[in-house]
């Protein structure tokens, strides 16, 4: 494991406005190894100086809960990570322009907000890393998407991925691909547990306890996915392996796609995707007025 010594962020400091979930998943993962030292993490938010509070006490972070605090903490940091809600982003970002200095780098968490509308609110080309973690992060499970301007140094790309390998694993792609990896893993999540739910309410309805049916589920997508990782072939040939001819399983393949399943599926990630490239015009469009 690599520790505070090695560390590419050893010595860095970091500067969290927003501290929610995703905030929380990053700091376990760069406090608990030891990849970078609490006392160089401030944290803040709008107004609930009570979580701030909770973080400090659990990871020895530096709560950043006065307005004099909050300029400090961003004057100071050599990476600011954006995690406001996409709602109250425009604003929060334009209010920063004044205090960002212009090597600082700026690491965005936030679904549809562009590089561009970045460098929009804050009035010039800043270093910026736009991200798409999911909520797997939480557990160290996370699958990161990561975009970078051309402002961002090979040494500032190498901290930033030690940053979300920390939580998971990272894919460098292209900016125009985030949205997809919103569609694909960033939301992804949710669609499994909507599998799930219907996996256990199918077994409660043959007659399980919702208990034993929770059990068997979580077992099976633990285990099947465990599988693809293990033996590295494709879903669709361990698929086959399980599906014999006139079988239990190719009766619910076959039930699966009588009613589109597969197409439901991929309908469901593109529209999630559209979805993320409609909340970053909004928040164009909102950084426009101001």
């Amino acid at each position: 494991m690599t520790n505070s010594t090695s560390s590419p962020l050893r010595g860095v400091r970091l500067c969290f406005y927003g501290a929610g979930s995703m905030a929380e998943a990053i700091l376990r993962g760069l406090v608990e190894p030891k990849l970078a030292k609490p006392g160089s993490i401030s944290v803040m938010n709008r107004q609930n100086a009570e979580r701030l509070r909770e973080l400090s006490s659990r990871y020895g972070v530096v709560p950043a809960d006065t307005d004099d605090m909050k300029s400090a903490a961003l004057t100071s940091a050599d990476v600011v990570v954006l995690g406001m809600k996409p709602k109250d982003a425009a604003g929060a970002i334009r209010a920063l322009k004044p205090l960002l200095r212009p090597d600082q780098l700026v690491v965005s968490l936030i679904a549809g907000l562009s590089i561009s509308t970045i460098h929009q609110l804050l009035g010039r080309e800043q270093p910026v890393v736009r991200t798409m973690p999911n909520t797997s992060s939480t557990i160290g499970l996370g699958a990161t998407g990561i975009s970078f301007s051309e402002g961002v140094s090979a040494e500032r790309r190498e901290l930033a991925l030690t940053m979300f390998g920390a939580i998971g694993m990272t894919a460098v792609v292209e900016e125009p691909l985030i949205e997809a990896v919103n569609g694909v893993s960033g939301s992804g999540p949710a669609y499994v547990y909507y599998l799930m739910e219907a996996m256990i309410d199918a077994g409660v309805r043959l007659g399980l306890t919702p208990e034993a049916a929770k059990a068997l589920t979580v077992q099976t997508v633990r285990g099947a996915a465990e599988m693809v990782l293990v033996t590295d072939e494709d879903p669709e040939q361990l698929r086959r392996k399980v599906t014999s001819p006139n079988g239990t399983t190719e009766a619910a393949i076959q039930t699966l796609e009588r009613f589109e399943f597969r197409d439901a599926m991929i309908q469901a990630i593109v529209r999630c995707a559209e979805r993320a490239r409609e909340m970053g015009d909004s928040i164009r469009e909102e950084a426009a007025k101001l």
